[in-house]
């Protein structure tokens, strides 16, 4: 894996999951744990265990029910709480043969497993898809049982279509889904794994020699990105959602030298008065600032009332487009630039863009050599 993700907000722990009504879940390497036990006792013993009892990274131990499929190898459904996983209910599958290489039990990825296809992601290519952690945990597991080294292969039924709901094909893990998780518990509703993803992105478009990212908040905004920049490779386009922070300053540490940001009016506002953590539920926007910015471009009257007749960046946008008065939207993207270079450490070159909400034309740009109009 990439190396320890800068925190930005707190996960939601298990105790405020409860107060909030959520159930937490279990974690994919978690499954693959006791579906691995299940299967080695049944290699030892030919007795196909019921339920089989794993140890999680704090040392807490926790239960699982086992099922057998038509082929006589183990099943763990994974149920991911009310985290909206899509990898809930996965049935991660276990089949334990005899073989072992040097003295080591040997993990393999079978059907709906991902295989690691490129550099950047702390594990070897050609290797399954089990991130450092829940390998240890598979591999206590299996000290339990006792056995002589065995290969073990996982599978997932239909794990390939989920990870089509994934990062994997662009961090290049093809073939199914990731085996995850550093607690073994999946928390509802935690960033964690989507944090996880930024930093990994970035950390593989670097070890392919990429020095150039380029940062979109979502599906539109990454659209429009792809659109400016035809020559990148997609490994290039990272979705970063609220995680702008994050992504910056794993830019920097990566040494990209060029560094581009394209997204919409509120997340650029957001980020023009420092608040590099944009979730709508944590941060709102500074509708002062937009004021301030309307009259500093002596904008008609109109446009420095629309700053703060609502809560919402996208009711300047409009009336700005509005009004044909589109000097207020230059001076944002140039704060929003000055504000992540800052957090950053301006260590790579930056350019700012801003599109319209439908994602369709590119408004703005504030780079190194100023701003420039309409693209």
């Amino acid at each position: 894996m990439s190396g320890p993700v800068e925190p930005e907000e707190p996960d939601l722990s298990p105790a405020v999951a409860a107060r909030k009504g959520l159930r937490t879940g279990w974690t994919t390497g978690t499954c693959a744990s006791a579906a691995a036990k299940a299967a080695s006792l049944a290699f030892v013993s030919g007795q196909r265990p019921e339920r089989v009892e794993v140890a999680l990274p704090s040392g807490r131990r926790v239960g699982f029910p086992v099922e057998w499929d038509g082929d006589g190898r183990a099943v763990v459904v994974k149920d991911a709480g009310d985290d909206p996983d899509c990898t809930g209910g996965a049935r991660m599958t276990a089949e334990v043969r005899v073989g072992g290489t040097g003295g080591a039990h040997v993990l393999h990825a079978g059907e709906g497993i991902g295989t690691i296809t490129k550099p950047g992601l702390g594990l070897a290519v050609g290797d399954p898809a089990i991130n450092p952690v829940p390998r240890r945990m598979i591999m206590a597991a299996l000290a339990e049982v006792g056995t002589e080294p065995v290969d073990v292969t996982f599978s997932v039924p239909g794990g390939e279509t989920m990870a089509e709901q994934t990062t994997n094909g662009r961090l290049g893990i093809l073939g199914g889904i990731s085996i995850l998780g550093t607690s073994g518990i999946v928390r509802p509703f935690s960033t964690a794994s989507y944090r996880a993803s930024v930093v990994q992105q970035i950390d593989v478009a670097a070890a392919q020699g990429e020095r150039t990212v380029v940062l979109a908040t979502g599906a539109r905004s990454e659209a429009a990105a792809g659109r400016l920049y035809p020559a990148l490779d997609p490994v290039c386009f990272v979705e970063v959602g609220d995680f702008t922070g994050i992504a910056l300053r794993r830019a920097a540490r990566a040494e990209m030298r060029n560094v581009v940001f394209v997204g919409m009016a509120g997340k650029l506002a957001k980020l023009a008065a420092g608040v590099m953590m944009t979730h709508f539920h944590r941060s709102e926007v500074d509708t002062g600032l937009l004021g301030a910015l309307a009259v500093e471009a002596e904008a008609p009257r109109a446009v420095v009332e629309a700053a703060t007749e609502t809560a919402t960046a996208r009711h300047f946008f409009d009336a700005c487009m509005a009004h044909g008065c589109l000097a207020p939207l230059a001076l944002l993207c140039e704060r929003a630039r000055a504000a992540c270079l800052a957090h950053a450490g301006s260590s790579f070159e930056l350019e700012v863009v801003l599109i319209d909400y439908e994602g369709s034309a590119a408004l703005w740009r504030a780079g190194p050599e100023g701003t420039a109009g309409r693209a």
